[in-house]
């Protein structure tokens, strides 16, 4: 089992900077892939990025690459995505999520075993 608590969102310009935080507890977190998803009213959940156990390998989305970046700190139990040149498409309700089993795509919601609650963030034009 993994908890997951995202914060760090908030209201910010375009062009602005924002860091979010995943605070993680349980025993498997070190050895879960995590990633980060984001949602709009309407729309399906959206894969953003996403980090192997060990940091060795992260993936994004086409959208977000070259302007987020996924990081861990499994001593400290956490998941960051920085995001910086953010853009008004940007808003959204970010989510963190927990991978627990090897199978599966990281790029994929159903592939991930474990959700924080979410937090806002919104950019503004």
């Amino acid at each position: 089992q993994v908890a997951l608590v995202e914060s760090g969102g908030g209201l910010v310009q375009a062009g602005g900077s924002l860091r979010l935080s995943c605070a993680a507890s349980g025993r498997t977190f070190s050895s879960s892939a995590m990633g980060w998803f984001r949602q709009v009213p309407g729309k399906e959940r959206e894969f953003v990025a996403a980090i192997s156990w060990n940091s060795r390998n992260t993936y994004y989305a086409d959208s977000v690459e070259g302007r987020f970046t996924i990081s861990r700190d499994n001593a400290k139990n956490r998941v960051l995505l920085q995001m910086n040149s953010l853009k008004p498409d940007d808003t959204a309700v970010y989510y963190c999520a927990a991978k627990a089993s090897y199978s599966g795509t990281y790029y994929a919601s159903a592939s991930y075993d474990f959700w924080g609650q979410g937090t806002q963030v919104t950019v503004s034009s």
